[in-house]
């Protein structure tokens, strides 16, 4: 139960570094393109819209898949 407790310590807090730059950056520089990649559904009417960040969603699954990876091989 350590192991899991260490995880989920360190899982927390790499969400809030997330968490915290994505805040703080909101939509300047490098972090604009996020949620406006191509292959991103984005459907719009007169009475209102569907959005629906598939490619974003795809790539945040990867990255978050590799850096749990890494914490496993070092921490588990």
């Amino acid at each position: 139960m350590e192991n899991v407790g260490r995880m989920l310590v360190i899982a927390g807090l790499g969400l809030a570094v997330i968490g915290a730059v994505l805040w703080f950056a909101g939509g300047k520089g490098w972090l604009s393109w996020l949620g406006r990649l191509p292959g991103d559904i984005r459907m719009e009417g007169e009475r209102g819209g569907f959005y629906f960040p598939v490619v974003t969603c795809l790539l945040v699954s990867v990255v978050l898949s590799g850096v749990l990876a890494l914490v496993r091989k070092f921490f588990g």
